[in-house]
């Protein structure tokens, strides 16, 4: 018997898929430093352990489909706080922002239909296409232009009779970009003018530095029926492991469509819904000393890795990575070769190779995403360990 297609093609996580060899390290007594995931080792505040730790229902039945009504207005208050006027109609609570963007590929495309997405992107937006039997058409951006979007002509030339939707994640991941006014004014006009879907990735919304102030595409006028935002409590509340993301839309045939797709899978989980509500209750003032924390990390990471020789790096403007890249040829020989072969002082340090972060075929070769995650302490000897086991990496692989 033979597996599926499905199976055979779809991506393995660049992300994750060394974290064997990571194991094995840590179980060589190593110490691995992890800046290849958006993992962040600020503790999760109080009052979200709290809610999971007084949980007191007596039975754990099933939820509501779109989840919990008073946590889904919660939602709407605190986009609300944005001046982004939703209600809980608006809604759908999902297990995780994943699912999130897996509804809203589902919902606006069929088998073999097309998505624009510029790249380097989300490297689960790979997966999540597989999964969807939908293709991604990617849209190359470079480094030497700050990893801005290009003029409309360039979206055009990629619009096909399947095209469905145009995909922005602002502040990016994997860039730290974060998209000018003009820039979703521009790609507003575009989908409006063809007719097309706009599905916004926005979970680091908070997480833009120097004065940068994140806009929305719910605040495109105009396109009430185009838009959809796919939002997530992991990393706005650092708790990735609670699973609880949001699907949004005033769309209401694109509402229950996903709606359908959600009441498939029952309900998401019940104790992370009481947990999320505690943390949309903080308030946005909870954010400003998070947002400071990670902007003095951005800076530790930004300035490190800038001085090690023949590494070029952009300054993020917002989420919390960046894309490197390094004087190597096969980013993913690299990192795993820093897993088993590489240590300095009882420590290695672990990356997730560029290839995986693009749809289109050998780009990224020579790229990494890192993640300034921990603290400025543990960052500083990341860069350390790196310089060293780069110079050392290649006068192995010239």
């Amino acid at each position: 018997m033979d597996i599926s297609r499905r199976g055979k093609t779809i991506q393995a996580s660049p992300i994750r898929k060394f974290k064997p060899l990571a194991d094995a390290a840590v179980a060589r007594g190593l110490r691995v430093l992890f800046i290849n995931i958006g993992d962040p080792d600020i503790p999760t505040p109080r009052p979200i352990l709290d809610a999971v730790h007084e949980f007191d229902q007596e039975i754990l039945s099933y939820g509501p489909a779109q989840g919990f009504l008073e946590l889904r207005q919660a939602v709407a208050a605190y986009f609300g706080s944005y001046k982004i006027p939703l209600t809980e109609d608006n809604i759908i609570i999902t297990t995780g922002g994943s699912e999130a963007v897996f509804f809203a590929f589902c919902a606006v495309a069929d088998p073999g239909d097309e998505v624009i997405i510029p790249e380097p992107f989300y490297t689960n937006y790979n997966g999540f296409a597989s999964l969807a039997d939908i293709k991604i058409v990617p849209l190359t951006l470079k480094a030497d232009d700050g990893f801005r979007l290009p003029p409309t002509a360039e979206f055009e030339a990629r619009i096909t009779p399947r095209t469905r939707a145009v995909v922005l994640c602002s502040p990016n991941n994997p860039t730290g970009t974060v998209y000018t006014p003009e820039e979703l004014d521009r790609v507003g006009a575009l989908v409006k003018k063809h007719n097309l879907f706009l599905i916004g990735d926005e979970v680091y919304k908070e997480f833009t530095y120097e004065g940068l102030v994140h806009k929305s595409i719910l605040e495109l006028s105009g396109l009430e029926d185009n838009v959809i935002v796919t939002d997530s409590v992991s990393k706005r509340f650092s708790s990735c492991g609670a699973r609880i993301g949001a699907f949004v839309t005033r769309n209401e045939r694109v509402l229950e469509a996903a709606l359908r797709f959600a009441q498939a899978r029952l309900c998401p989980p019940s104790i992370e819904q009481k947990a999320a509500l505690a943390a949309y209750r903080m308030g946005i003032d909870f954010f400003k000393p998070i947002r400071e924390e990670y902007e003095r990390r951005r800076n530790v990471l930004f300035e490190g890795v800038s001085s090690i020789p023949g590494t070029l790096v952009l300054k993020p403007q917002g989420a919390f990575y960046m894309v490197v890249r390094l004087p190597i040829k096969d980013a993913d020989h690299f990192v795993a070769w820093m897993l088993t072969e590489f240590e300095l002082d009882g420590q290695t340090v672990m990356v997730a190779p560029g290839p995986g972060f693009y749809s289109t075929p050998g780009r990224g070769l020579d790229e990494v995403r890192m993640a300034y995650v921990l603290n400025e302490k543990d960052l500083r000897e990341a860069v350390r360990v790196l310089r060293a086991g780069l110079e050392k990496y290649r006068k192995l692989f010239p």
